[in-house]
């Protein structure tokens, strides 16, 4: 593994797709040359998965301080915003930051900035939930739509909000972002890459390891609150192993649909990193 010099008292920065091993190269870091463990995974944040989400375990939380994993409610608003803003007061704190995970807006809110755009409001998110991907995209402008990822649906749903919410673009509002909280100079960023096979492989061992581990009990207590609108019950494998749970799928069918899901999610992380993190350290995986 090609790792880039890990600077004294500098934060590192870890991005990679899902499955990638970044949790535990995190650790390794940590090991090695002290500091917290500060999540970037937007499904990670959620207190109601850890098994699903592949957060740490208890048993690697006790080797080194992690922060930002597990905190928020199921049920609870969480955008790139709130995680920016409680990243700011880790970032004034007198140790070093090993912030990882797989959500590319996370990392370029922080490392490029982040518009200071007014709340949504309630009628036009509960307008903006009843519309279908298509009609959200056909009224965005196209500046708008050349920036986001138009297969994510949140991500186009947040678009449109701005729009009809403020009155300007999403694209108008970014072109004014302040300056960004952590320069890519102030910090040592990496993003792991690896062949599309080898990651398939982790993938599909995943699933297993996730059963093994305790996901069902995961599921079972979440039955009753279950919201597939819910951001936090979108996280893959949470509506695959739901419906095994309900009898709609089999466990094999359940399975075969989180890895589809996963690979192309995994897709979509890569674009991202290839587009957006250019500037950041390659490190190659296999």
């Amino acid at each position: 593994m090609n790792l880039p010099d890990i600077a004294p008292r500098k934060p590192v920065l870890i991005a990679g797709p899902t499955a990638s091993g970044k949790s535990a190269l995190a650790l390794d870091i940590a090991a090695r040359h002290g500091g917290i463990i500060v999540n970037a995974d937007a499904s990670q944040v959620y207190d109601c998965w850890r098994v699903i989400t592949a957060r740490p375990s208890a048993e690697e939380e006790a080797q080194a301080p992690h922060a930002l994993y597990g905190h928020v409610p199921y049920d609870a608003d969480y955008s790139a915003g709130h995680w920016l803003r409680e990243m700011l007061p880790l970032l004034d704190g007198p140790e070093r930051l090993i912030i990882v995970g797989g959500t590319g807006l996370y990392f370029t809110a922080l490392t490029e900035g982040m518009a200071e755009i007014p709340a949504t409001p309630p009628a036009v998110r509960a307008a903006a939930d009843a519309m279908t991907l298509g009609a959200l995209l056909a009224e965005l402008d196209q500046e708008t739509a050349s920036r986001i990822d138009l297969q994510n649906r949140a991500r186009v749903q947040r678009a449109w909000e701005v729009l009809k919410a403020t009155g300007r673009p999403l694209a108008s509002w970014q072109d004014v972002t302040p300056a960004p909280a952590l320069p890519l100079q102030d910090c040592t960023a990496m993003v792991l890459n690896s062949e599309k096979d080898w990651l398939e492989a982790r993938i599909r061992r995943r699933f297993g390891i996730m059963l093994a581990q305790g996901a069902m009990a995961e599921i079972e207590a979440m039955r009753g609150r279950y919201d597939p609108a819910l951001p936090s019950c979108k996280a893959i494998g949470v509506p695959e192993l739901m419906g095994y749970a309900e009898g709609t799928l089999t466990l094999e069918e359940a399975e075969e649909r989180a890895a589809i899901a996963t690979r192309q999610f995994a897709k979509r992380q890569r674009s991202w990193f290839r587009a957006r993190m250019k500037g950041w350290h390659q490190v190659s995986l296999a």
